[in-house]
């Protein structure tokens, strides 16, 4: 029997989970904490479109728990008193089912509308959750601070989807209409180091993100060959091509080594010189 033990193996990486955004939020199906996205109504006809589900695995050695020291702030300290607060960016289960994975199908889609709720981030106990999120282009994303101290969201955006705010106290909300497609948009606060979360913007509904026990689904998706991308922020991406027929459900399921070097897309911290007026952002190799 297959076991849903979430146990929070985690890694950090030099530079230095589940949301479906077309739906808002996850869909986590009984126990076994399925990502499951529901693309709004194209025109198809019921019973013209099909699904893709499966499950992000990790065949290596699940990584050690380097632990988050928030002495810096001590609103943060007495928030987590009495707690092992670690870095979550590789969350993995005991049987390696490898949580917080974005995964979307590539190509080009008929129109579909943008859904009116937000995509929402909240601010909890000095940490971003989710960690990763899903978002339509022209979507909303919508940060909210839960703690009664300051943070500062900052968006590293190679394109359009740039922002800067402080939020010096509990209960505020800043909202940012999503204006390019991109893979990935990191944010990070400034006030506290080791906060961070990753946004998939796409232009079409046809993504989720894999839940605590590696599982997703994408539905309503219109019949055809597509390649299919998985990116996890410390092993990068993975490919795999699939069939979707009509009424049907394809498995699709992705393994990370654990041996993959980091993604170059990332985007890290870094200082202007003093006297410099402005910098220009350039994507990486494989940032798109």
């Amino acid at each position: 029997m297959h076991q849903n033990l979430a146990v929070p193996y985690l890694t950090l990486w030099r530079s230095g989970p589940v949301r479906c955004a077309l739906c808002l939020a996850l869909a986590v199906v009984g126990a076994l904490g399925v990502a499951v996205c529901h693309p709004e109504a194209t025109g198809a006809a019921p019973g013209a479109t099909g699904a893709v589900r499966g499950r992000v695995h990790l065949s290596g050695k699940l990584p050690g728990n380097p632990v988050v020291r928030m002495g810096m702030d001590p609103m943060c300290a007495q928030i987590n008193r009495g707690k092992q607060v670690v870095q979550e960016t590789v969350v993995v289960t005991a049987d390696g089912d490898l949580g917080n994975v974005f995964i979307d199908l590539q190509g080009k889609f008929p129109p579909s509308p943008v859904p009116a709720e937000p995509v929402i981030i909240d601010q909890v106990a000095c940490f971003y959750r989710p960690r990763m999120v899903g978002a339509r282009v022209g979507q909303t994303l919508q940060i909210r601070n839960s703690d009664p101290t300051l943070h500062n969201v900052h968006s590293l955006s190679a394109l359009g989807n740039g922002f800067n705010v402080g939020q010096p106290k509990g209960g505020m909300v800043y909202s940012f209409r999503l204006k390019d497609e991109e893979r990935m948009l990191r944010l990070k606060c400034d006030v506290h180091s080791w906060m961070t979360a990753y946004v998939g913007i796409v232009s079409h509904p046809y993504f989720a993100v894999s839940g605590t026990n590696g599982a997703f689904q994408i539905e309503k998706i219109p019949p055809g060959t597509y390649t299919v991308e998985a990116w996890h922020e410390r092993y990068g991406r993975l490919t795999r091509t699939i069939s979707v027929t009509a009424g049907s459900v394809a498995n699709l399921d992705f393994t990370y080594t654990g041996t993959e070097p980091p993604p170059t897309a990332r985007i890290r911290d870094w200082t202007l010189p003093a006297g410099t007026l402005s910098a220009r952002l350039v994507p990486f190799d494989n940032a798109r």
